[in-house]
């Protein structure tokens, strides 16, 4: 039987609300619980019990009436008859555009942190660019979740645990929420290596009871010093998290008895002088360790942390580290971004850190409006995403956080655009460097440029920062397009004439056809694909005729010859690899031009059947000349020698080895796979009779991946 559905009530954790802000809060709830009147959780319980306690969460980081509203209702539009209309009538649009927005996130689905779909993770941080409370909600969800995953099965528990690892976390570790960043690794790592985790947590726990004594000694003394000194201070003791002390056991490859400092001390002051009175009052009370001392307020990190860190030795000689920071910084530090988001404007009202987090979603939406790839977009924002900071400063002594192995190139595109498109050289400390010189935290960096200087291709072999890729890729682009569009213009002439037509006989109407159908943004790119080899003039040609005069598509001939010398507008698939002789067909694939498959390739047929206008019929040229690769795979007997032989009948067969790899099926037999050179199906042919007159050859076969 399920549990009683859980009650709204004006707690203190919507007491900052106005009255009406509540009353529209109560209206939601009772929305949200008629919508969702019958349905459960795995768990068991109401499932109105995951919304309310997702508002919860947002409530605790004081987020707006809008934003809870939307909490509330955040799953009727995915689970219920709801439409986003109706909630839009009854609690205005903007609530129905941020249940809208989590709705769609609610439907991506992460493979890893390698195998990410592109598409979908840049919707995600394309939606948090331009309304951040989409994500804010999304990671409060997200944290009931996982709060809640023992319900769940196995597999899908260490999927969603997985995803929570690589993606989620790392979101909130940028937006500055620090706790709950904390907690979503904790409760991932939990649950992807429960019998480490649960190792790990029994040792901290018996480590804390051993070392009670040497604790409550260190923080009797961090006090009784501080009261000394007349600075009045709140000192907390604070252990660290399993997740982190795991992670330093691996990286540094540490038993969990090596690990010291899994204890440390928060001293929270009034203000930022005061800070350094602690501090320098601490170090007089035990020994700082060189080396660990970071000065956080000074230089804050990236999502705007601020605190000053040092490591001491404590009492018995066991590391301590100290954090000492203000009141604000503290709250900063542990809601981050979603700390009294102001949603205005007016950009002088926002604090630092919202301001630096809006320029950093901003950055998204320009980086995308460049990149138009998803998989280049997910390259270039995935190193913003999971930086490893450096600090550095500009000749104005302006602080700059770039990502470790940043170089002065990446610099340049930092400070401006235009400084990093015109630079020729930098200074690094007063000295000459080369423009890939990877930087270092305190370097004083001063670029030097000239005004006909233009960015070079081989600078993308080692910036790491998303805004110098996509900036010096852009700028490339840019610059080749119009010649590229130029050729490609001359080219697609040159295919029409060969097919009695002309550029002239085309119509805007079959222009913008073929432009559509082909997946390009316009005609210009269209013609720059055709300059640049990825796409077949040939092919675009004959689409333009069919759809200018379709009664001419016989007189158009029914396929493209295929040379095998085309370059890299025409690529045979190495899923089949098909060879002069084989049966073939063609798709245009945007970025690659025409790749040619095998008629009867499986890896196709599911394409073929549900998109055939995206296929064309091809040929074989019969005068082709060069070599093409195929795969064969052998089943020996295992005798010494045999491999020599067989690669002995392919070598007098004529046929170069291309690869070869074994797999050892059983003691007697082993599989080996070759990729060899073949001219042609006969050639192939020649090359197979051979291999079967060796007597240690036991099954032959032509391959497919």
């Amino acid at each position: 039987m399920a549990a009683a559905a859980p009650q709204l009530s004006e707690s203190e954790r919507f007491g900052y609300l106005k009255p009406k802000d509540v009353a529209r809060l109560e209206e939601a709830y009772r929305f949200s619980e008629a919508a969702h009147a019958g349905q459960t959780r795995q768990s068991g319980e109401p499932y109105i019990s995951h919304p309310l306690a997702v508002a919860e969460i947002l409530a605790g980081w004081h987020l707006d009436g809008q934003t809870l509203m939307a909490a509330l209702l955040h799953d009727v539009t995915e689970d219920t008859a709801v439409t986003k209309d109706e909630i839009s009538d009854t609690f205005g649009k903007p609530v129905a555009d941020l249940v809208d927005g989590v709705s769609k996130l609610d439907k991506i689905e992460f493979q890893s942190a390698e195998q990410v779909q592109a598409e979908n993770f840049r919707k995600m941080l394309l939606a948090m660019a331009r309304d951040v409370r989409v994500i804010l909600i999304k990671l409060a969800d997200r944290l009931h979740n996982m709060r809640t995953l023992g319900a769940v099965a196995p597999a899908k528990r260490r999927r969603i645990a997985r995803e929570t690892m690589e993606i989620y976390a790392p979101i909130a570790n940028r937006l500055g929420l620090n706790t709950l960043y904390h907690e979503l690794q904790e409760l991932s790592f939990s649950h992807l290596f429960p019998m480490r985790y649960r190792v790990l947590a029994k040792a901290t726990k018996a480590a804390r009871g051993n070392r009670r004594e040497m604790i409550g000694k260190t923080l009797d003394a961090v006090k009784k010093k501080l009261a000394d000194s007349r600075i009045d201070a709140v000192v907390q003791g604070r252990e660290k998290h399993v997740y982190s002390t795991y992670r330093k056991m691996i990286e540094k490859h540490l038993t969990f008895s090596e690990v010291h400092d899994i204890f440390g001390i928060r001293v929270i002051v009034k203000d930022v002088p005061t800070c350094y009175l602690a501090m320098g009052a601490l170090h007089g009370l035990f020994k700082p360790i060189p080396g660990k001392f970071k000065d956080y307020i000074a230089i804050p990190k990236g999502n705007s942390y601020q605190s000053i860190h040092t490591d001491l030795i404590g009492p018995y000689g066991v590391p301590v580290e100290v954090q000492v920071r203000t009141e604000q910084m503290h709250r900063l530090a542990e809601s981050g971004v979603a700390s009294h988001w102001l949603y205005k404007d007016e950009t002088d009202q926002l604090s630092d850190l919202q301001k630096q987090t809006h320029r950093w979603l901003q950055s998204l939406l320009e980086i995308q409006n460049q990149s138009g790839d998803p998989r280049e977009f997910l390259e270039h924002v995935k190193v913003d995403l999971f930086p490893d900071e450096v600090y550095v400063f500009t000749p104005k002594g302006r602080i700059l956080s770039l990502p470790r192995g940043a170089t002065t190139v990446d610099f340049a595109y930092a400070v401006h655009t235009d400084i990093g498109n015109r630079c020729v050289a930098a200074k690094v400390n007063g000295e000459l460097v080369p423009l890939r010189q990877e930087l270092r935290s305190g370097d004083r960096v001063e670029v030097i440029t000239a005004s006909h200087a233009k960015p070079n291709p081989g600078w993308l072999q080692y910036v790491r920062t998303g805004k110098a890729r996509s900036n010096i890729r852009h700028f490339l682009k840019t610059m080749q397009y119009e010649e590229s569009a130029n050729l490609g213009e001359r080219l697609l002439d040159q295919a029409l004439r060969a097919l009695k037509g002309s550029l002239a006989d085309v119509d805007d109407a079959s222009w913008e056809r073929v432009v559509r159908d082909g997946g390009a943004r316009s005609k210009d790119e269209l013609l720059a694909d055709i300059g640049l080899g990825k796409r077949l003039p040939a092919v675009v040609a004959r689409r333009l005729l069919k759809h200018t005069d379709p009664h001419r598509e016989e007189a158009l001939g029914t396929s493209v010859t295929i040379r095998g010398t085309e370059g890299m507008a025409v690529q045979l698939a190495t899923c089949c690899r098909p060879i002069p002789g084989d049966a073939i067909v063609g798709s245009i694939k945007k970025g690659q031009g025409l790749v040619v498959h095998q008629s009867d390739c499986p890896a196709i047929i599911r394409s073929r059947k549900n998109e055939p206008d995206q296929w064309i019929d091809v040929e074989w040229d019969p005068r082709t000349t060069r070599l093409f690769q195929a795969a064969i795979q052998v089943m020996v007997e295992n005798q010494r020698g045999v491999l020599a032989r067989v690669a002995s009948q392919i070598a007098e067969a004529g046929s170069n080895i291309d690869s070869i790899a074994t797999a050892e099926d059983r003691a007697l037999f082993t599989s080996m796979h070759f990729v060899i050179e073949v001219a042609n199906r006969q050639h192939l042919a020649r090359v197979m009779r051979a291999l079967r007159r060796l007597p240690d050859v036991k099954k032959l076969a032509r391959a497919r991946e």
